[in-house]
C-alpha cells in the first residue's frame, strides 16, 4: 500500500488528483464545524448521553460527529446512500430504470440525475423530521416556523453540496467520492473511540492491567482488519470453457475464462439494510419523545437497540441480536437475488458458445450456478455477522460505547481496497500510453 503511494506522489497527474481529493475532504472537515443556525448545541450533547446505540451512533459515525454537533453538514451523505440503495431497487421492479440502465451513458445519467433528486426529497424529509422531532423537545433556542425553515434549508443545502463535492472528487480526483466522503467522516470519529476506550479500560488502572488491555484492543482491531481484507478479496472463481468455431480460414473461441464470484457479493449493504430496518423505529420513538416510555412496546424498542445487547446485567434485551443475525442473512441472500441473475449469466454463455466444464448448458448450468451461488452467499453473511458481532459484544458486555463497529471497519477497508486499485490501474494505463507514445 506505501508502495502504492509513493509510486502516485511520483506521477504528476495521479498527485495532482490526490491534491484535489485532499483539498476536498479539508472543506468537509471544515464545515463539519459551523453551526447551524438557531440549534441549542447543548441539546444534542445531552441527547447522546442519555440515548446509545446504533441507532444513532451509527448515523453520527457516518456524519463523522457532524450530526452530534449539529453542524451544517449534520446530514451529511446518509440521504445520497439511501437514495442510490433506492433506484438501485426499484431498477429490478420497475422496467422503465432497467432500461435506462442498460441504455449505455444516456441511461446512466437519468439514473444518476433521478438519484441527485431523490437525495434532495430525502434531505428535506429527514431535516423536516429533525427540526420538528427535536425542535418541539428543545433542539432550537425559540421553535417557530421561522427557525425551523432555517435549519431545514441549512441542512438540505449542506447534504446536497457533500452531495456535489462527492461527485466532483469522482470526476478530479481519486476513487469514489462519495464513499471517500464516507469514509473520512467514520475515520474522523475514531480518535474519539480510541480516548474512549483509554479512559474506560487503561486510564487510571495498574500497568499490567492497563497493558494488557491495549494489547487485547489492539489485538481485536487487528484481527478484525485482517478478517476484513480477506472478506472482501475472497472470491470462489468457476472455470468456463468456450467452444471453437471455424469461420473462412480463422478459427475463433476456444479459449479458457472464468466466472468470479466474490464471498461477500453483497458488500455491507446487509449490515445497513439490517440495522436501519431494526433502528427505524426508535428513531421515530425518540422523534415523538416517546423513547423512554413504559410497556410492551418500550420493551420492544429496548429490544431492537444494540446498545442493550449482550449486557450481562439485562439478558433479556439480547433477542434483538438473533433478529439482526437473521435480517443480516436475509438481506445478503435477497441483495444479491437482485443483483446477480444465474439465468441471464447462463443464458450468455449459452450464446456465446460457452460452457462449465462437466456441467451441460442450459438448466444445469442454472442450478448449478444458483447452488454454488447459495453457498457463497451463506459463508459471505456468516463473515459479516461474525465481523458485526465482536464490536457488540465488546460494548454489550464490558460497557465500552464507541461509534466505531463492524459497518465502519468494512466500509473502511473496502473504500481504501478500492481506492488502492483505481490508482494502480491509473498507473497502468498511464504506463501504457508512455510506451505507445514511445
Amino acid at each position: 500500500m506505501l508502495e502504492t503511494f509513493r509510486r502516485a506522489f511520483q506521477t504528476k497527474d495521479i498527485r495532482r488528483k490526490l491534491g484535489y481529493t485532499f483539498l476536498m475532504l479539508i472543506v468537509i472537515r471544515l464545515g463539519s464545524q459551523l453551526p447551524t443556525p438557531g440549534v441549542d448545541p447543548t441539546y444534542i450533547k445531552e441527547f447522546f448521553a442519555q440515548n446509545s446505540g446504533e441507532a444513532f451512533n451509527l448515523f453520527n459515525a457516518f456524519t463523522g460527529g457532524s450530526f452530534e454537533q449539529m453542524s451544517i453538514l449534520a446530514l451529511s451523505i446518509t440521504p445520497y446512500i439511501t437514495s442510490s440503495i433506492i433506484v438501485q431497487l426499484l431498477t429490478i421492479a420497475i422496467p422503465k430504470l432497467e432500461e435506462m440502465q442498460k441504455d449505455g451513458e444516456d441511461g446512466r445519467k437519468k439514473i444518476v440525475a433521478i438519484t441527485r433528486y431523490l437525495t434532495v426529497g430525502l434531505a428535506l424529509m429527514e431535516s423536516t423530521a429533525m427540526a420538528v422531532g427535536f425542535g418541539r423537545q428543545g433542539l432550537l433556542k425559540e421553535f417557530n416556523f421561522v427557525n425551523a425553515a432555517i435549519v431545514v434549508l441549512t441542512l438540505t443545502a449542506g447534504s446536497t453540496f457533500l452531495m456535489w463535492i462527492g461527485e466532483r472528487i469522482t470526476e478530479k480526483g481519486v476513487g469514489n467520492g462519495i464513499s471517500i466522503v464516507l469514509v473520512i467522516n467514520i475515520i474522523s470519529r475514531i480518535p474519539s473511540d480510541m480516548t474512549t476506550l483509554f479512559t474506560k479500560f487503561v486510564k487510571g488502572k495498574s500497568l499490567a492491567s492497563g497493558g494488557l488491555a491495549v494489547v487485547i484492543i489492539v489485538a481485536i482491531i487487528l484481527v478484525l482488519v485482517v478478517f476484513v481484507v480477506v472478506l472482501q478479496d475472497g472470491e470462489r472463481r468457476i472455470a468456463v470453457q468456450y467452444s471453437q468455431k471455424v469461420m473462412g480460414r480463422r478459427t475463433y473461441g476456444g479459449q479458457s475464462t472464468n466466472i468470479p464470484l466474490k464471498v461477500n457479493t453483497a458488500g455491507v449493504i446487509p449490515i445497513i439494510f439490517a440495522s436501519s430496518l431494526m433502528q427505524f423505529p426508535i428513531v421515530i420513538a425518540t422523534f415523538a419523545g416517546k423513547g423512554n416510555g413504559t410497556g410492551i412496546g418500550s420493551e420492544i424498542l429496548r429490544g431492537l437497540n444494540q446498545g442493550n445487547w449482550c449486557n450481562p446485567q439485562m439478558p433479556k434485551y439480547s433477542w434483538g441480536l438473533a433478529v439482526y443475525i437473521i435480517l443480516t442473512v436475509f438481506f445478503a441472500y435477497f441483495y444479491t437475488s437482485i443483483t446477480f441473475n444465474p439465468l441471464e449469466i447462463a443464458n450468455n454463455m449459452k450464446k456465446n458458445g460457452g460452457f462449465i466444464p462437466g456441467i451441460r448448458p442450459g438448466k444445469p448450468t442454472v442450478e448449478y450456478l444458483t447452488k454454488i451461488l447459495n453457498y457463497i452467499i451463506f459463508v459471505g453473511a456468516c463473515g459479516l455477522v461474525l465481523i458485526q458481532l465482536v464490536p457488540i459484544i465488546f460494548n454489550g458486555w464490558l460497557g465500552a460505547s464507541v461509534s466505531f463497529g463492524g459497518t465502519s471497519l468494512i466500509i473502511i477497508v473496502s473504500v481504501i481496497l478500492e481506492t488502492l486499485k483505481q490508482i494502480e490501474s491509473q498507473m497502468l494505463v498511464r504506463n501504457y500510453k508512455g510506451f505507445l507514445n514511445k
